[in-house]
């Protein structure tokens, strides 16, 4: 294994606290993904990485996608928040207006091209700071299985809201599910493009079918 340096080892710190910092009811956990972006493309520079090495290869986006692996664990997160709204339909349709209470504060819901524009720039933020960054820094001192689970912990408290107590655990441990597979994805295609990609398209099928249908 290798050593974290002090700056990016600062960063996971800091990107950790702020994100904790939801179960304290302040709720600024969304800063953690600005320190990761930043301290991602820091790092990048400090230690001279290609794009081919960082994380964020767009040249290999194609390469990632020849391989026909990488399309089931793409649609995963597609299928399980799937699952997780044919769910709440059935059982918990409160959940339908917590997470659209949690997300409206970062998505414009009345522009159709926006909200586009919105959850492509939040998915790819989002997987540049927790895996890009987060992850692969983490990984060099710990194996990969609590490197996930660090990760995804964090990324899902990171999104916690007040509410429902039931409501709130189950939004959480889909989302927690979800970063799992982002990080597994990472894991295989070593591209935030690839990851990102999955997200988006999670997202969006979230959004569509719990807001306009």
């Amino acid at each position: 294994m290798e050593k974290i340096k002090k700056i990016p080892l600062s960063a996971i710190i800091i990107m950790a606290v702020v994100s904790l910092s939801n179960l304290f009811g302040f709720y600024v956990a969304g800063i953690s993904v600005c320190i990761g972006v930043v301290f991602f493309f820091v790092t990048k520079f400090i230690e001279k990485q290609p794009f081919r090495d960082s994380g964020l290869d767009m040249e290999q986006i194609g390469a990632n996608f020849k391989d026909r692996k990488i399309w089931f664990w793409v649609a995963l997160p597609l299928i399980m928040d799937a699952v997780s709204i044919l769910i709440s339909k059935l059982f918990l349709p409160e959940y339908i207006d917590h997470v659209v209470s949690r997300t409206g504060i970062f998505v414009s819901f009345d522009k159709s091209i926006l909200l586009v524009f919105q959850l492509a720039f939040l998915a790819l933020g989002e997987e540049i700071a927790w895996r890009a960054f987060f992850q692969k820094q983490l990984s060099k001192a710990l194996p990969m299985m609590p490197v996930l689970l660090i990760s995804s912990v964090l990324f899902a408290l990171g999104h916690l809201r007040e509410g429902n107590a039931l409501i709130v655990a189950y939004d959480i441990f889909f989302v927690f599910i979800n970063s799992i597979l982002y990080g597994i994805i990472f894991y295989k295609s070593n591209n935030a493009w690839v990851s990102g990609i999955s997200h988006f398209i999670a997202n969006l099928f979230s959004v569509i079918i719990l807001v306009f249908l």
